[in-house]
Parts: structure tokens; sequence; C-alpha cells
């Protein structure tokens, strides 16, 4: 078990990518934290099925967006596993629209749970994984920070923001230990992505050199990767998961 004795924490954890890297994380043999913000009955049915499988996990409401909120859920976490070695920033929100109608109210919600959250969360682990010198931070970006699409400005700036992050971050905690990474995915099967993937039906799939969309457990197949040891010689950078997607090619 490449994660056994680990802490993980994983924000946006109930469900999609969050929910597939508490399971493979679990699998691994890390204890796992699954931070939510309003699906509730999604992350304590997880948590139970871990638990049930011989895991240890649970799960804990938190606004990543609110820095009390985090630090209280850090605290919480902390005092119920131990320290957290393995933090998952997953949490995201989207709220499309072209950017001369896009309201205020939607920029900031995007930026602040997007960017915000991960630096909240990073802020209230990071100088104890200094301390301890050892710890995996993994920010979940997107394919959008450097590939945008039309109505997402807020969220493509969320998501580049992540990536400019992470490799800062990296170079301040790399000498104690730490390494800060990021995973950028294309199209994913979950609830988020559906209505960008539903809008454009299968001609997404020309555009995938693989032929298929990607899976939740794609991606936490990498995270795995990351958080293990087997990563130890890799920190700030971003790894694009997306079948080929960026490559710019047309399948026929």
């Amino acid at each position: 078990m490449r994660l056994k004795d680990q802490n993980a924490l994983i924000t946006g954890g109930s469900r999609g990518i969050g929910r597939a890297i508490a399971e493979a994380f679990a699998a691994e043999g890390a204890k796992v934290a699954i931070v939510y913000r309003g699906s509730r009955e999604a992350a304590d049915t997880l948590a139970a099925s871990i638990n049930a499988k011989g895991g240890k996990a649970l799960a804990l409401q938190a606004d990543v967006a609110d820095a009390a909120s985090v630090k209280t859920c850090v605290e919480c976490v902390e005092k119920e596993l131990g320290p957290i070695g393995i933090l998952v920033n997953n949490a995201g929100v989207i709220e499309d629209d072209l950017f001369v109608r896009m309201k205020p109210e939607a920029w900031n919600k995007v930026i602040q749970t997007n960017l915000g959250g991960v630096f909240n969360f990073c802020h209230a682990v990071a100088f104890g994984m200094m301390q301890r010198r050892a710890g995996r931070i993994i920010n979940v970006s997107s394919v959008a920070a450097d590939h945008v699409n039309m109505g997402q400005t807020n969220y493509s700036a969320s998501k580049g923001a992540i990536n400019s992050f992470t490799r800062a971050l990296a170079v301040e905690l790399a000498k104690r230990g730490v390494t800060v990474n990021a995973i950028a995915p294309g199209f994913i099967e979950t609830d988020m992505s559906a209505p960008v993937r539903n809008k454009a039906g299968d001609r997404i799939v020309k555009y995938i050199p693989m032929r298929r969309i990607g899976s939740p457990e794609d991606i936490a197949r990498v995270a795995v990767f990351l958080a293990s040891a087997d990563s130890s010689y890799i920190t700030g950078q971003v790894l694009t998961v997306d079948g080929g997607l960026t490559l710019g090619a047309v399948a026929e």
C-alpha cells in the first residue's frame, strides 16, 4: 500500500473526482477526511463505505472560501486522524456567462472558491508540513487554464492562477521536503462538467485522440502517484490528464 499510515484531506471529496480520489487513497492505506460544503448525505455515505471496507474515513463540512471554517476543519481532522500529510484541493464551482453579462457575484464566487479555497487550505496545513519536513499538496486545476472556452473568464482565471500558485508555493516548500503539484483534467464524467458535455454532445470525442471522455478514476490514479513516494522528486508541475485533448488534433 503506497499511502499506508498517511492522513489525507480532500476538499470537494463527496462526489466526482474528489470521491474517486478518496476511494483510491483509502485503498492504498490512507486515512481520509472527506470535506464537503453541501453534499452531506453523499459524504457520509462515502465515509461509511470506506469504513465498512476496513479503512478509516470521516466527513466534515466546511466552506473552502471561509478561512475560519477551513481552520476549524483542519483542527478537527488533526484531532481525529493526526497530522495531515496529504492535501488535495479539489473543491470548485462553475458560474459560466459571457463576460459582458457576468455579474460581480459570479466572478467573486468562482475566484473565492476555486482559488481562495486553495489558498485557505494550503495556508492551514503548510507550516505543519514544513515542521515535519514532509508533505504532499495536490491542486486540481483544469485544461481551461490554458485552453479557454467562451463564457469562462472567471473559471479560466481561477485555474490559471492555481497553476501559478502551485509553482510559486513549490519553490517555497521544496527545501522542507514538501511537494506541490497540480493535475489539469480535460473532459471528465462528473456532475459539474455535465452541462458542457451535454451541450457539445458526441462532437467532444472527435477532439480527444483517445476517443473517450475521462473518468474520475483516471484522475484519482494520478493523484495517488503524486501523493506517494513514487513522485518524491517531482514538484511545481501541472500534469495534464485529458486523453490528448490539448494536443489540438481532430480524431478521424
